[in-house]
């Protein structure tokens, strides 16, 4: 083989690099410094002087930005800095707190800056260059594992292959974090295009971005143009080198890598200057070609950033200032009623669609008919709708001088609207019920119910086949799952041999299930996964929990009376046992030999003389839940902090607790972390 020529190697240097400048160019300055054409026929030749010399390919090549080989996974992997989630203010008063906890923990009078960016409406990425050539790009994931997409990174032309600065290309590692979206102009033409070739329209920009970061075919996130703001840097050794000593100097030195910066920030001296940065962008945000739900403040020196440190949950030295949700007016077409797997009728406004927060709305949960005396909601009303937490649309509130004169107030009915039996609505309960279990709606959440991934985990059998299996007859409970055949399965529409034999297996295989997933997969009201764990600890076998007492269930820590109550009634009722009776035949799991649960045996007194407090909303448990975790464990929980707790398990909306926490500091957990330190 003969040796490359100097010429042809100094020849694919000088095309790369005047591709890569034109890249910086164009999609970070915007600023074009060549014609279309030229570049297109620069990029041309150096494909064609890699496709004869392969040898001379780098990663780092702008011929790499599109993998011609889909993936077939994305690999987990662990981020060499963690991605810390941010602690959200939803008002000026809410900063001001913020800016008086971050102060307790620094001298008085201490003086700082504060950096504003606007929080961009995406994805978070974690990019890693080595020796200045990108060898990786990760999704945020929990924050401390994610997902390698480096491929699809590729695609995206705002992110360098290779940093500019020659200086920076030195260092072993560095590390930039950002924000992926997709520009409103982008997301509206994929659309349009989605739409002329007969498929479904995104709801938003964010979920699109997020759906095609996770493409195996990189060729197709390359058709997407995805778009990137970098806006953190982490250099090992950075404060030794002097290279940047502020956020306001690494968003400068972001920009002269190669990244796109978003050019709306700003340097404040204090926080009446925030409040203004944060009240303009709340109205100019509109105008903005991207969708933007807030503003960053973090205090802009690094060395007070690494004297105040992090939570367990978030830096100390950051917050994200989040606007109000928002809110459209729409009119109330009609008010359906649901019936779920417990029976309980949910009523829900069917609204004329309207555009909220990028979606398309027209549905929003009432909730129950005492939500409904409150809000007096009636059909033909003009109603406020807001996306509560951004997520579930809900009816803020009705203007009932816009309600027409024909109006009547809406009454829930007295009969179940599936299978037309009386409903009952029991005294203290806000829940009206439908206590016939044969019905239809009650049949087939419950089956829906057994089959989900904390259930049984029955993989195949989703709404729309267990919809069939009903309707057709062929399942009345959940014990029939385990009479199909793959022939009864194929015989039903759009049904295919193998993937009816694919069923078939899953549902053999949800016999190897513990005792503890039955239990929780049968149903039971108030009978969480966590519940129905503790249960089973407590309850080795079936046998043992069918002939226990209310005082029994209600002796295990974390279970109160009424969830107590509930266990002890449905195991009273004849047609659950012969419900058991069958699935005993089916040869499901109904005891237990070893203790397969979350909170261990009885001598795991892992947290002996430790002290605890909740505050919050935790994600999955219920703070009885918790509690009941940790005494199990040998821990302590008390209802205030003081400088004898050891740790505070931090929710959701946490309040005085957690200030008080930190100005002790106390150690704070997440539910994660506390799972792990059990």
């Amino acid at each position: 083989m003969e040796p490359i020529k100097p010429e042809v190697k100094q020849r694919v240097q000088e095309l790369r690099q005047l591709l890569q400048q034109a890249s910086y160019a164009y999609y970070v300055l915007d600023s074009p410094m060549m014609e279309d054409a030229v570049y297109d026929q620069l990029y041309r030749e150096l494909q064609n002087l890699e496709t004869q010399y392969p040898e001379l390919v780098t990663p780092d090549s702008p011929t790499q930005r599109v993998g011609e080989k889909p993936a077939t996974q994305f690999t987990s992997v662990r981020h060499n800095i963690p991605l810390y989630s941010l602690e959200n203010a939803f008002n000026v008063d809410e900063l001001q707190a913020w800016d008086q906890r971050w102060r307790r923990q620094v001298p008085p009078q201490t003086a700082a800056e504060y950096v504003c960016e606007l929080k961009i409406d995406g994805n978070a990425l974690a990019l890693t260059y080595e020796n200045g050539v990108l060898t990786r790009g990760a999704t945020r994931g929990d924050g401390v594992m994610g997902e390698d997409i480096t491929q699809n990174v590729r695609t995206i032309r705002s992110i360098p292959l290779r940093l500019n600065l020659a200086d920076l290309q030195n260092f072993e590692r560095v590390e930039v974090r950002g924000e992926t979206f997709l520009p409103l102009d982008v997301f509206k033409q994929i659309n349009e295009e989605r739409q002329k070739a007969g498929e479904s329209s995104f709801a938003n920009p964010r979920n699109a971005a997020a759906g095609t970061l996770r493409q195996l075919d990189s060729r197709i996130v390359a058709q997407r143009r995805l778009d990137f703001f970098a806006y953190t840097l982490h250099i090992p050794g950075m404060d030794d080198a002097s290279i940047a000593s502020s956020q306001w100097e690494a968003l400068a030195l972001l920009q002269k890598m190669g990244f796109r910066v978003n050019p709306n920030q700003k340097l404040c001296t204090s926080l009446a200057e925030v409040a203004e940065y944060y009240q303009y962008w709340d109205t100019e945000r509109l105008n903005l070609p991207y969708m933007t739900d807030g503003v960053v403040v973090k205090i802009n020196s690094f060395k007070l950033q690494e004297q105040l440190g992090f939570t367990q949950k978030f830096p100390r030295w950051a917050i994200a200032l989040k606007y109000a949700a928002e809110e459209a007016p729409t009119r109330v077409e009609n008010i359906a009623v649901n019936v779920g797997r417990t029976g309980a009728l949910t009523p829900l406004a069917e609204m004329r669609p309207v555009q909220l927060a990028g979606t398309t709305v027209s549905r929003a949960t009432l909730h129950n008919a005492d939500r409904i005396a409150q809000l007096d909601i009636r059909i033909g009303d003009t109603v406020i709708v807001r996306k509560a937490g951004e997520i579930i649309p809900e009816v803020l509130r009705v203007l009932k001088e816009l309600r027409p004169p024909d109006t009547e107030p809406f009454v829930m009915p007295s009969n179940c609207p599936v299978c037309g039996q009386p409903v009952v609505r029991e005294k203290g309960e806000a829940v009206t019920r439908c206590v016939n279990t044969s019905c239809a709606a009650i049949l087939k959440g419950s089956i829906e119910h057994w089959v989900s991934r904390d259930a049984l985990d029955i993989r195949g059998i989703g709404e729309k086949l267990v919809h069939q299996l009903v309707n057709q007859g062929l399942v009345h409970s959940v014990a029939d799952l385990y009479d199909l055949t793959s022939d009864k399965l194929h015989a039903l529409e759009r049904m295919g041999q193998k993937s009816a034999d694919k069923i078939i297996d899953a549902i053999a295989q949800s016999k190897n299930q513990p005792w503890s997933r039955v239990l929780y997969g049968l149903g039971i009201r108030h009978v969480g996964n966590v519940t129905a764990q503790l249960l089973t600890e407590k309850f080795k076998s079936v046998e043992q929990i069918q002939i226990a007492r209310v005082s029994d269930i209600e002796g295990i820590y974390g279970i109160g009376a009424e969830i107590a109550d509930s266990i002890y009634q449905w195991f009273q009722i004849s047609a659950n046992e012969t419900l058991i009776q069958r699935l005993q035949a089916a040869g499901l799991q109904f005891t237990t030999t070893a203790d397969t649960t979350v909170t261990g045996n009885t001598e795991n007194q892992k947290l002996a003389g430790k002290t605890f407090v909740i505050t919050g909303t935790l994600p999955t448990l219920k703070r009885d839940e918790a509690k009941a975790l940790i005494q199990k464990a040998g821990g302590k929980v008390t209802d205030s902090v003081s400088k004898k707790t050891d740790y505070v398990v931090v929710g959701e909306d946490a309040g005085s607790k957690l200030a008080k926490a930190e100005a002790l500091g106390v150690t704070q957990l997440s539910e994660a972390q506390l799972l792990e330190l059990l």
